[in-house]
């Protein structure tokens, strides 16, 4: 199906509020998800949160479900978690049991601050080498030159798909085969692509990767998952286990759960997970494809028109974009313009030289303004938002 606009803006209340171009941050909820998260809260008041739990078994199986067809996966490779924070660092730790001081991790000049500090962090407690594949000429990852750096101590590629600033989306699939033809783990940080880019493990290749869900899913915040291939899962042993990723079966001995579940943790928020295995369904009746030609659509009418304003310079790189788009203008600071535009109920929001520091500090940006769209946006909207830009 193709995006019925009228039907998808009906469906997003928060759109009769504001302008929300800040779906990299969060986007706006649409109403099947809320009631779903609504109706198990009532339960959970009605009847008890175990009770309402058990009530939601179909539903909690078919969260997985869902986002196993949005990967190309299988159920068994999910594992619902808070946030892609934690399960980023799940599958992290896990790889990192299995090397020792002296391997390498090779990551990427856009990676984010929180991924960054784990790497210093395993340097630092474990003599871990970071390495820094250089960008290309349009600022995404050179594969030649990742695969020039292969050698026998790399054991780890770690890779943000789509970085928090510069509207980027790297080679995930070109790096996936560099890892195959390696041996080695890769990690993806799918936090701002899924949603609003097709993604298929298979094709990209990726041993783990993480997601959010309250980004370009739409689901509700405090909601998470991660993806881990079959072949990989029995040799991740989680750092954190409990009595649900593992069972204590014998005084002396416990027995780790054999699919993905080994990375979760007993306490669910069950609403939560409702909710965002419906906002994955919502997603796929939709269709990823049209969803990103239409992300990408309106992202390059939203940099034309920006970079068409006098003293705006659009900041994005990378052949291939996605839907956030960042810029400065003169003599106006980033904090200034967002705070100038919630004046307006136009939601955007500013990329720190701290979360990405290796790419902007290269590229001499200390911070950016980060507007990101949705299908569910319109084109009056941005011309709203760069009229808005214009006159400060």
């Amino acid at each position: 199906m193709t995006i019925d606009l009228a039907r998808a803006r009906a469906e997003t209340p928060g759109t009769g509020n504001v302008l929300h171009f800040n779906n990299a941050g969060a986007g706006l909820m649409p109403t099947p998800v809320m009631d779903a998260v609504v109706g198990h809260l009532q339960l959970e008041q009605d009847f008890g949160g175990y009770e309402a739990a058990a009530r939601a078994g179909a539903q909690i199986a078919r969260t997985y479900d869902a986002i196993a067809e949005l990967l190309g996966a299988s159920s068994e490779e999910i594992a619902l978690v808070e946030n892609a924070s934690v399960g980023w660092l799940q599958a992290f730790h896990a790889m990192l049991g299995n090397m020792t001081a002296g391997d390498k991790i090779i990551t990427v000049e856009a990676e984010y601050a929180s991924n960054y500090i784990s790497y210093l962090q395993a340097a630092k407690r474990h003599g871990i080498e970071i390495s820094v594949v250089p960008s290309d000429a349009d600022g995404a990852v050179d594969v030649d030159a990742l695969r020039n750096m292969m050698d026998d101590r790399v054991k780890m590629i770690a890779v943000t798909h789509v970085p928090t600033n510069g509207g980027l989306v790297n080679p995930a699939a070109e790096i996936g085969k560099v890892a195959r033809d390696a041996g080695v783990y890769y990690l993806l940080d799918a936090c701002q692509s899924a949603g609003q880019i097709p993604l298929d493990v298979e094709e990209i290749g990726c041993d783990a990767l993480s997601v959010t869900g309250r980004k370009y899913l739409r689901g509700p915040r405090g909601t998470g998952f991660l993806y881990v291939r079959k072949s990989r899962i029995r040799e991740l042993e989680p750092v954190m286990l409990d009595l649900h990723a593992a069972s204590w079966d014998g005084q002396d001995s416990y027995e780790i759960v054999p699919t993905a579940k080994r990375f979760e943790n007993w306490e669910f928020y069950t609403a939560g997970i409702i909710g965002l295995g419906v906002a994955v369904d919502y997603a796929l009746q939709w269709g990823m494809e049209n969803i990103h030609a239409r992300v990408v659509s309106l992202a390059d009418r939203l940099r034309a028109s920006l970079a068409s304003l006098s003293g705006v310079t659009v900041t994005d790189i990378g052949a291939e974009k996605c839907g956030i788009t960042t810029f400065i203008k003169d003599g106006v600071a980033p904090a200034d313009i967002k705070s100038a535009l919630a004046e307006k109920r136009i939601n955007v929001s500013v990329s720190q030289v701290g979360s990405t520091r290796l790419d902007m500090e290269k590229r001499g940006l200390e911070q950016v303004v980060r507007a990101s769209v949705h299908y569910y946006n319109d084109e009056t909207e941005i011309e709203k938002l760069c009229e808005a830009v214009d006159a400060l």
